[in-house]
C-alpha cells in the first residue's frame, strides 16, 4: 500500500489561520528538505491559550506568534521534542509571556547521527519547567484539556498532544503527512516508534495535526500505511541478507537504487534503524553490537 500523502497547504508566513474551533496555526518561513512548508505553531484555546512547538528561534516568528495573541494569555508552552525547528522560541516565548514550558528533557545520548545532517538540527539545551517524560499527564485550560501521549522513535523524547474536545491529535514529527518520519539512532529507535505507532492508531483519532504540512483526517488509513511502509522497508533487509550477509554501505547502494545518491548516507542512518530493530528481534545477527559498519546476517 502507498502512503496517501497530504501536501497541499494554504499558508502565508506570519498569518494566523483558524483551522478548527480551538486551534490557530501560525507557520514560521523555514522551509526545507525536513520543515516542508515550514514549522506550523498551533495555538490553542480562546482567551487562556497553548503554544504548541513555538519553532526555530527566529524573532519574525516570535512577533507573529505575539500577535496572534495579543489580548490572550498565553498559560502553557507544549513542546513535541527537541529539534531545532520545534523547541528553540520556547525561551523566548517564555520570556515574554511567562508561561511555563512544558515536554520531555533531551536523552543524554543524543547527538551522534554518524555525521549526516538529518534533521534542521538539536536543540540540546531544551530543558522543560514542566516534565511529561513517560506521558499520561492532563494540562488544561479554559475550554480545552490535553493529554500528553508518550511516542518515542522519532526521538527518545517526542510527545503528542491529544485535544480531547475535537478528539484530535498534535503529532509533531511523529506522523507527518507529507513524508514518513526520520529514525536515527542512537537517539531514534525503530522498535519504539512501531510501538508508538501502534499506539496513537489505537486511541482513534478523528484528525491529526502534525507541525509540519496539512492535517491529516483519514487517520486509520494513513497510519496502516505509514506502518505498512515500514514493514516492506525491513522485509526488503531480510530478503536481501537472505542472499548472504553483508554491511549497510553493501546494500544501501542496491535497496535504493532509485534514491538520489546524495541521500543515500540519510538513508543508511534509517537502514540501520531497522537493524537494530530486526536483531533485537532475534530476526537478524550482527558480528558485535549492531553499529554503521557491523556486518549482518539472518539469525536463523
Amino acid at each position: 500500500m502507498s502512503i496517501p500523502y497530504v501536501r497541499e497547504i494554504d499558508i502565508e508566513y506570519g498569518r494566523c489561520d483558524q483551522v478548527s474551533p480551538l486551534i490557530r496555526r501560525v507557520t514560521a518561513n523555514n522551509p526545507g528538505p525536513f520543515t516542508f512548508r515550514g514549522t506550523g505553531t498551533y495555538i490553542v484555546g480562546k482567551g487562556q491559550v497553548a503554544v504548541i512547538d513555538p519553532g526555530p528561534d527566529d524573532p519574525a516568528h516570535l512577533e507573529a506568534i505575539l500577535k496572534a495573541v495579543e489580548g490572550e494569555t498565553v498559560s502553557h508552552i507544549l513542546i513535541t521534542h527537541h529539534h531545532s525547528d520545534h523547541s528553540p522560541l520556547a525561551g523566548p516565548l517564555k520570556a515574554r509571556t511567562g508561561a511555563p514550558v512544558y515536554g520531555c528533557a533531551v536523552a543524554a545520548h543524543d547527538a551522534d547521527d554518524g555525521g549526516v545532517k538529518m534533521e534542521a538540527g538539536h536543540d540540546l539545551a531544551f530543558s522543560p519547567d514542566v516534565s511529561l517524560c513517560g506521558g499520561g499527564q492532563v494540562i488544561e485550560g479554559a475550554g480545552w484539556t490535553m493529554e500528553a501521549i508518550a511516542t518515542p522513535g522519532h526521538t527518545s523524547n517526542h510527545i503528542c498532544f491529544a485535544l480531547r474536545e475535537e478528539n484530535a491529535c498534535f503529532t509533531g514529527d511523529h506522523i507527518m503527512g507529507w513524508s514518513t518520519t526520520v529514525i536515527t539512532p542512537p537517539d531514534g529507535d525503530m522498535t519504539d516508534y512501531l510501538a508508538s505507532l501502534a499506539d496513537i492508531r489505537r486511541r482513534r483519532f478523528d484528525v491529526m495535526w502534525p507541525t509540519h504540512g496539512p492535517p491529516i483526517r483519514d487517520v486509520d488509513a494513513f497510519i496502516q500505511a505509514y506502518a505498512d511502509h515500514r514493514q516492506e522497508r525491513l522485509d526488503q533487509l531480510t530478503t536481501a541478507l537472505a542472499a548472504g550477509p553483508a554491511r549497510i554501505n553493501e546494500l544501501v547502494p542496491r535497496l535504493y537504487a532509485d534514491v538520489d545518491a546524495r541521500l543515500h548516507p540519510a538513508a543508511a542512518r534509517s537502514m540501520l534503524a531497522g537493524m537494530i530493530h530486526l536483531v533485537r528481534a532475534g530476526v537478524l545477527a550482527a558480528e558485535g553490537a549492531p553499529g554503521p559498519d557491523s556486518v549482518y546476517r539472518l539469525a536463523k
